[in-house]
């Protein structure tokens, strides 16, 4: 461990020789279904120096609901630019957001800019463009910048060090809901999902790229809050089951400790480990994963949502409750795992040849097969029975699905499969079966393994 902290002294020493401060800018997003305002909370200097890419200041992937840009105050020019997902982005669709507002803490994190800069959020409007909705100057040597550090969550662990992070994915693994004696459970946790991430491809062939970073701050008490069973802990993170009305959805809503726990590691994404068997976790483009550590399927949780945080894919499935309101337009998504349009999807370039468009499955029959397992997942949460029970139902539905979807004509083949992005009808995947579509063992699907490799190589690539 001593020679861990001296290495990530050195390099820390270093970077901060050669490299810019990281600077972020907290700030207050207020709305409902209809309308929305923001207002600055504030701007502070993190204990770290920018662990981003330097070659890769602006974003052309495309990615997620919102933008941010950095303009130079005085030319105009765009220094600096991120696309992400947020809290309310997902809020203001559920059925809370048409009949109250709320507030919810955000983040831009950003290197520090040497002179003035106006910062300007967008949003996805008509035909997925963005259009400017809010703007702020910010001078990055005014005095209200807040440069002093905040409360250390204790040691940064060093789980996988492949070199400067400025060209590497730095993920930071941190724990919620661990006492000061289940640290070493979280070393033990954080390397298991470490290792089921680096299983799958396109990760396995991309070791190389990531770091690996570890934080624990001490619980009081193990575990984290699950309103629904009447269970409330006040845990680091203040993590919670139940978000939006989701048993399986866990959020922490405390954006402003987890940046600043975050800031004691270089990082450019966040997988959360809850200590807890519970099945459940979330995954939020560009600010965080969370994963139960404890639950037989945790593994998979972990990959599915960093799917999510890291590369932006959208869920495949179809079948399962989601707290979402539907909608009946079919809208192109921007995620690049999903399309609205069977004949020219995004992954148009990997099509099978030979398979027709839209691509025939086994829906009818997979949709009767679900049903029957979504009725027994919602009556084993409604009697509060053994975490075990459901995992029992997990491997059996496991047993049903995987020769069902494994098996059929255009199994293996790449098409446009009818059923993805919680919808039934209009929207389309690439294949009939993929880590963002179920749980069974099966690898990401072409569409998504390609959206992976593109984060990697926007983290790495050097001019």
């Amino acid at each position: 461990m001593f020679r861990t902290w001296l290495a990530v002294i050195f390099l820390n020493l270093a970077l901060q020789a050669t490299t810019p401060q990281t600077m972020r800018l907290d700030y207050y997003h207020t709305g409902n279904a209809s309308s929305e305002v923001f207002s600055v909370d504030r701007v502070v200097i993190e204990p770290l120096p920018w662990p981003g890419n330097p070659d890769r200041p602006i974003d052309d992937s495309n990615l997620g609901k919102y933008r941010f840009l950095l303009l130079d105050k005085s030319s105009g020019q765009i220094v600096f630019s991120r696309g992400f997902c947020s809290i309310y982005g997902e809020w203001e669709l559920t059925a809370e957001a048409t009949m109250m507002n709320r507030t919810f803490s955000e983040s831009l994190r950003f290197p520090r800019p040497e002179k003035p800069v106006t910062v300007v959020l967008q949003k996805r409007g008509v035909a997925n463009s963005f259009v400017d909705i809010w703007r702020i100057e910010i001078d990055p040597n005014g005095i209200y910048v807040q440069t002093a550090k905040p409360k250390s969550p204790g040691a940064l662990i060093e789980l996988q060090n492949n070199g400067d992070p400025s060209h590497k994915v730095d993920l930071l693994i941190i724990g919620d809901g661990y006492t000061a004696t289940e640290r070493e459970k979280f070393v033990s946790d954080a390397k298991k999902m470490m290792n089921a991430l680096f299983s799958k491809e396109p990760y396995k062939n991309h070791r190389k790229d990531f770091n690996v970073w570890g934080l624990c701050p001490p619980s009081y008490e193990s575990g984290i809050s699950r309103p629904s069973t009447g269970q409330y802990k006040r845990s680091p993170l203040d993590c919670t089951y139940d978000a939006f009305g989701s048993e399986r959805y866990i959020l922490t809503f405390d954006n402003k400790t987890f940046r600043d726990y975050a800031s004691f590691a270089p990082y450019d994404c966040v997988q959360i480990l809850i200590n807890s068997n519970t099945y459940g976790g979330g995954g939020i483009f560009g600010l965080y994963g969370t994963t139960s550590v404890d639950n037989e399927f945790a593994p998979y949780i972990f990959v599915h949502e960093f799917g999510h945080h890291f590369a932006g894919l959208a869920d495949e499935y179809y079948t399962s409750d989601v707290a979402y309101q539907s909608s009946p337009d079919r809208p192109e998504p921007w995620e690049l795992n999903v399309t609205a349009n069977p004949q020219k999807p995004k992954w148009e370039a990997k099509l099978t040849r030979g398979v027709p468009l839209p691509t025939p499955w086994k829906k009818t029959e997979f949709e009767a097969m679900s049903k029957d397992y979504q009725e027994k997942r919602k009556e084993i949460r409604d009697q509060n029975l053994p975490e075990s029970v459901m995992e029992a139902l997990f491997r059996a539905n496991a047993t049903r699905e995987t020769p069902l979807l494994g098996k059929d004509k255009y199994s293996r083949k790449i098409g446009a499969f009818e059923g993805a992005n919680y919808e039934a009808t209009g929207y389309y995947r690439s294949q009939t079966d993929c880590i963002m579509f179920s749980r069974n063992s099966v690898p990401f699907c072409v569409a998504c393994q390609d959206a992976i490799r593109n984060i990697i190589l926007f983290h790495t690539t050097k001019q």
